[in-house]
């Protein structure tokens, strides 16, 4: 499977939806600022401001896993450390996200969040670093393990 089309389409799929979240959240806050209403006594401009804030942040944070996924797909290269942790959050939020839509919004929803995290998961798995031998300690020779052709050697009685 080529790992190169797979991250470009998964950051195209979170530059696509923190786009999304974003024009959500600010209809939401334009929404919450025209009714004049109090949830709890909390003003309906501080929660239009908070809901702006969200979508900005959130939007903010799947555009930098899109942009990451985008070069990993360009350069043809794992992500660092610090953009691992990312998309392995990423992954995480995807997951818990879809969990709460299929009771919020419906199937369709979850499908499109597990199809998110399928992406982001198969382009960490696909990009994983190679496992490396175990190293002998101080210098000494590696013994070859059981089972290289030869007979073992009869025990002393």
């Amino acid at each position: 499977m080529a790992r190169r089309p797979v991250a470009v389409v998964a950051a195209i799929v979170l530059l696509g939806e923190a786009v999304g979240i974003v024009l959500v959240n600010w209809f939401l806050g334009r929404v919450v600022h025209r009714q004049h209403m109090s949830l709890g006594g909390v003003d309906s401009d501080t929660m239009s401001t908070t809901t702006y804030a969200m979508g900005g942040v959130f939007g903010f944070y799947l555009a930098v896993c899109g942009v990451i996924l985008l070069l990993t797909g360009v350069r043809d290269r794992a992500p660092g450390r610090v953009g691992r942790i990312l998309l392995i959050s990423c992954a995480v939020v995807h997951g818990v996200l879809g969990a709460l839509t299929v009771g919020l919004i419906g199937w369709t929803a979850f499908a499109f969040m597990m199809v998110v995290l399928a992406l982001v998961v198969l382009v960490l798995l696909m990009y994983a670093p190679p496992a490396l031998p175990a190293e002998p300690e101080d210098g000494e020779p590696a013994e070859a393990p059981p089972g290289n052709g030869t007979p073992p050697e009869p025990a002393a009685a």
